[in-house]
């Protein structure tokens, strides 16, 4: 249905600030008559008159002067609006969705650097493994782990992401270091599973007489949850082929060990992915993060000599951090 209050609300202004329908024509660009007929049809709606007619000026009647005021407010807050989402000044509110070990250990470290940059925006962060519906979830941004499949989705790669075979030293010490991965299918060992979704992380590629093999791993443990774990594999419950955004600083730190480097292969199609609409991808907040991101993961923090610095408390004071258990 064609609704034309704004042009008339525009035409109607003009009329008032210039004081004649000729002078508010050329103001806008239109004819005398465009500008007859818009008020008519103004007036005839409303009622009422919003005009005292002369052959040399128009001046507002008592109805017409407050018509004006809230016509002002109407057309300021359109152009407000607007101008709101041209800015490169992103304002509102973003939905982000990460995995949680990852968005723990990453995605939360990089939003006091995007908050500070970004003051007028209001940040909500979802963690979970599950991989949620953008439209049904209303995220914006999604931070996901592997292949992109869904062709609906608009995608940035943030960073490589490989994994690394990785046991306790208390594991080591109690059943001994695997030196092949015939080892682990002796039975005297134990490899940490996932669970659901993400049950083909549990086909580890290892490099056996110079060709990939895909060794199936067993164990007594399973989880959807990957910070569990990494947990279960410090306390010393078995061997996982862990992220190396959490093994390498654990490596650093001594609570885990590197086991059958040799064999385990590194992952190249394995990578960190920002996903969005395609319907978001000129919004200012979604491209400010997006663009942050790919900033920030160019050179990934766990291969960095440095941590990345603290929180910072007044820019986190505007983040939302939701864990949500799967």
């Amino acid at each position: 249905m064609k609704d034309d209050r704004l042009v008339e609300m525009r035409i109607f202004k003009g009329v008032a600030e210039t004081g004649g329908f000729t002078a508010a024509a050329v103001r806008l660009g239109v004819s005398q008559p465009v500008v007859s007929r818009a008020i008519a049809s103004l007036e005839a709606r409303l009622g009422c008159k919003l005009l005292h007619r002369s052959t040399r000026i128009q001046r507002l009647t008592q109805e017409g002067e407050r018509y004006l005021a809230l016509c002002t407010r109407v057309l300021d807050m359109l152009e407000q609006a607007e101008a709101e989402m041209r800015a490169d000044d992103p304002v509102g509110t973003l939905h982000v969705s990460a995995p949680l070990a990852f968005g723990l250990d990453q995605v939360v470290p990089c939003l006091p650097g995007f908050l500070q940059a970004y003051p007028r925006l209001s940040v909500h962060v979802s963690l979970t493994d599950a991989v949620v519906n953008l439209i049904g979830s209303h995220v914006d941004v999604a931070i996901r782990m592997g292949r992109i499949h869904d062709g609906t989705l608009v995608s940035r790669k943030l960073c490589h992401l490989h994994r690394i075979i990785v046991a306790s030293p208390a594991y080591l010490a109690r059943h001994g270091t695997p030196v092949t991965p015939a080892s682990l299918e002796s039975g005297q060992h134990n490899c940490l599973l996932w669970d659901g979704m993400h049950k083909h992380l549990n086909r580890w590629p290892l490099r056996i007489n110079g060709r990939i093999e895909h060794f199936e791993a067993r164990g007594n443990f399973h989880t959807d949850n990957g910070s569990t774990l990494y947990q279960m594999c410090v306390a010393g419950m078995g061997i996982m082929r862990l992220a190396e955004h959490l093994a390498l600083p654990a490596l650093r730190r001594g609570e885990l060990v590197e086991i059958l480097a040799d064999y385990n292969v590194r992952d190249d199609s394995s990578a960190i992915h920002a996903v969005y609409l395609h319907g978001n991808r000129n919004a200012p907040r979604v491209r400010a993060f997006v663009n942050h991101c790919v900033e920030y993961f160019a050179n990934p923090p766990w291969l960095r000599d440095t941590p990345p610095p603290a929180a910072a408390g007044a820019a986190m004071s505007r983040a939302v951090v939701e864990v949500a258990s799967t």
